[in-house]
């Protein structure tokens, strides 16, 4: 008979142990490596490694001239399109001191409503699903589908809509086309039920994300972090109410700024849900308002060779993820000279390094889906 002795590692108890979640995992949103120090099942300390998708969109912005950077900046957050070109041509049109017309101002405050809808729809389907739940992801792409038609019938593209233009927009909207988008927006807001009584009422749902992933408001601040996610910890700021663009000014009666206290995961699903029922709410104001608006140009005539005079300039908008600002320096050439990208799902996903130490892994994957990130806006 032999008799062996198996060596358990007496100090395996006090040894922490460093855990790679990404770049490629079932938990991450894409490329997004988090480099992870447990004790045990809780988290020590967490560090997110980005730049496994990185395209290089601001150097590409100081080789293509002003018509041509729209498409770069449409995609780094492939979920918000038309809200990224908003910010790049009202930068040029701010410094070429360019007026847009009436007509193109209000279609662009409704394109950009119905592009927040779709965002938001994205996460309020996915995040239950991460936490075990399918039907929402359903209900979420039935609605989506009802409003990227109208989005496509203007513009051609399901995501990447390539529809503003520096001096206003492509072209007018197709004949019929209000009434059809009005069609997709009454659907849309007759289905959203499905959230507020089958994701917000169920209880496991609730369970798994009350008093989890809580940031403070200090550390909003701290970290730059806007959007949703700032509103659910009680920063009470949204730039179309504080720093009306577009024609926000004249919304003021429809736009409603969600905030909540508490700053878990269940906050900032909220937060997110009842911006969506505020932004149907603010379309249709638009729809009634450009049904009421005689019929006009939406842009305005530029010259073949479009330069912007020398200086420098900054345009934010509230994007579905939260801030995105682009800087725009001039040295008057056909083409920028810098244009920096200050992307929303950037500064927000660095509040993880506070977000997830003293938590289970159990709950990383309910905090993660929570800050509702885009890789691309991150590796822009």
């Amino acid at each position: 008979m032999t008799e062996t002795t198996v060596g358990i590692g007496g100090a395996a108890e006090s040894t922490d142990m460093v855990l790679n979640i990404g770049p490629q995992h079932p938990s991450t949103h894409g490329v997004l490596r988090l480099r992870l120090v447990l004790d045990g099942e809780r988290i020590r300390s967490a560090e997110p490694v980005i730049g496994y998708m990185h395209r290089g969109a601001e150097k590409l912005f100081e080789a293509r001239d002003y018509r041509q950077i729209v498409m770069l900046a449409n995609r780094h957050d492939w979920l918000s399109a038309f809200s990224n070109e908003l910010g790049v041509v009202m930068a040029v049109e701010r410094m070429l001191g360019m007026e847009v017309p009436e007509r193109a101002v209000w279609m662009r405050t409704l394109l950009a409503e119905l592009n927040r809808v779709l965002n938001h729809l994205m996460f309020l389907g996915s995040y239950p699903l991460e936490l075990g739940g399918i039907t929402p992801i359903f209900h979420a792409f039935r609605e989506r589908e009802d409003l990227q038609h109208v989005m496509e019938e203007i513009s051609g593209g399901r995501m990447h809509y390539m529809f503003n233009r520096v001096g206003g927009l492509k072209e007018d909207l197709p004949a019929g086309w209000l009434g059809r988008a009005r069609a997709a927006v009454a659907a849309a807001r007759s289905r959203m039920d499905v959230y507020d009584n089958l994701v917000l009422g169920n209880e496991i749902f609730r369970g798994r994300t009350r008093g989890i992933g809580v940031l403070s408001a200090d550390a909003v601040h701290a970290y730059g972090v806007s959007g949703p996610i700032a509103r659910a910890s009680g920063v009470d700021f949204d730039l179309r109410r504080d720093e009306p663009y577009l024609a926000y000014g004249e919304l003021r009666d429809t736009l409603r700024t969600v905030t909540r206290s508490s700053g878990d995961c269940l906050a900032r699903f909220e937060v997110l849900l009842d911006q969506t029922h505020n932004s149907l709410e603010l379309a249709d104001a638009c729809l009634d308002r450009l049904d009421a608006l005689p019929p006009g140009p939406v842009n305005q005539r530029l010259p073949k060779v479009l330069k912007a005079p020398e200086g420098h300039t900054y345009a934010w908008t509230e994007n579905p993820l939260g801030i995105n600002g682009y800087y725009l320096v001039s040295k008057g050439e056909k083409t920028p000279y810098r244009l920096k990208l200050r992307s929303a799902s950037f500064n927000n996903i660095q509040a993880l390094t506070v977000l997830l130490p003293d938590t289970l892994v159990a709950d990383m994957v309910a905090i993660l889906g929570s800050m509702f990130f885009v890789v691309g806006d991150i590796d822009k």
